[in-house]
């Protein structure tokens, strides 16, 4: 499973672990990723991801997932999460037509 935040696209970055000595070894800095239960409004069901905690204050703060997608470039999300976002919209699309 990859490592990367399926709302976000954060993934790892590669810096350096510097020691007293001011010695230089590569390293891995890794997102904090959580499995999160997210609800959409427009569809009234739960999704399930891997998103990182910035990914989860984000949501929070745009207003929940449906609003959050909605203003998510196409590039940045998964292909889950790109498959909601086309529900969503397909969904908000309906009871209007």
């Amino acid at each position: 499973m990859s490592r990367l935040c399926e709302l976000t696209g954060k993934g790892p970055q590669v810096g350096h672990s510097v020691s007293h000595a001011n010695n230089k070894t590569k390293r891995r800095f890794l997102p904090n990723l959580l499995e999160a239960t997210l609800m959409s409004d427009a569809l009234g069901r739960s999704f399930r991801l891997r998103v990182s905690a910035h990914g989860l204050r984000t949501v929070d703060h745009r207003g929940g997932l449906d609003a959050f997608l909605a203003a998510a470039a196409d590039s940045d999300l998964s292909p889950r999460a790109l498959r909601i976002k086309r529900e969503i919209a397909r969904g908000a699309a309906a009871p209007a037509a």
